[in-house]
Parts: C-alpha cells; structure tokens; sequence
C-alpha cells in the first residue's frame, strides 16, 4: 500500500534561530543618585511648605525628551518633562504623585520634580519608569 504523494514528502519545519537582545537598561547605566521626599505644611502662622523627609533614595538613569518627541513637547508644555528609570523597589517604597525627586547631578542642581506617573518598565520588568515634570 503506498501512501498518496502530498504524505510522501516529508515536511521541513524552519526554527527560527535564537537571537539574544541585550536589555534596553542594565544595572550600570544607573549612574545617578536621587532621592524620593514629600512636602508637608510649615508650623506656624507664616504660608508654605516644608520638605519633611526623604522616602526613599535610588541610583537612576535619566533620559530627557528625545529629538523626535521635541516639537510636540514644545507644544504640549512638557520640555522639561524626564524621564527616570530606577531599579522595582518591590513593596520598600511605591512612588506616587504626591512626592517630588531631587537629583544629585550637576546639570540638575536646584531643579525639584514632581512625579506625575509611574509605570512598570515593559522591556525589563525588574524597573519602573517615573515620569517627571518640572517644579517652578
């Protein structure tokens, strides 16, 4: 008994070959200290804000707007917008809007941002992404 024609050919499976892809963000580009705090109201009569403590510090790596992204940002009023990738501080510490980040670098020295949303990094899930607007 032979078998029809299409069954007697055998079938070629192409696997594709495994390509590694290095992550988009590793422990050594975290080069830049910051720290997470909140604001509480002053004691007292006088009007105002004091910084009451720091929550939580990190090694980050900073990114700023991109090129491609810059008329639009221009246009949205978010130029100054960052964006700070740190490693998941798992349960230690949840980042939220009510806090603000100072970053100790010397291109943001004096500059206080405020976290406007956090989001868990889709490429690496071992790190959130915080991003920040400018406190004026």
């Amino acid at each position: 008994m032979r078998l029809p024609p299409q069954r007697q050919q055998q079938e070629v499976v192409k696997v594709r070959p495994f390509k590694y892809k290095p992550p988009r963000v590793h422990s050594g580009e975290l080069r830049t200290p910051i720290s997470f705090y909140k604001y509480v109201p002053k004691k007292g009569p006088e009007p105002g804000e004091v910084e009451e403590k720091i929550l939580y510090n990190a090694w980050a790596k900073i990114d700023e707007v991109w090129m491609k992204d810059l008329e639009l940002a221009k246009s949205n009023g978010t130029l100054s917008d960052i964006t700070i990738t740190i490693r998941d501080p798992l349960q230690e510490y949840i980042p939220t809007d009510k806090h603000y980040i100072s970053i100790d670098h010397p291109q943001y020295k004096g500059n206080r941002y405020n976290v406007k949303h956090v989001q868990p990094d889709p490429q690496n899930n071992r790190f959130i992404n915080v991003i920040a607007r400018l406190v004026t």
